[in-house]
């Protein structure tokens, strides 16, 4: 399965959307063990998800 595509470069994903897309990622892989790119792919997509939830937390303070 082709990787993830990177985020568009217009509006920035909502922590709801990186989480799906986490999620998407794991269950395409599931009962397999992961390559060195998938790690490097769920890391990518994790930074993308805690980026959006910084941005989140910091819209409401």
């Amino acid at each position: 399965m082709p990787p993830t595509p990177p985020p568009s470069m217009g509006a920035p994903l909502t922590a709801a959307d990186a989480n799906e897309a986490i999620r998407r990622f794991v269950r395409a892989r599931r009962g397999r063990s992961w390559t060195a790119e998938d790690r490097a792919e769920y890391a990518r997509l994790l930074e993308i998800w805690t980026l959006a939830v910084r941005g989140a937390v910091a819209e409401t303070v």
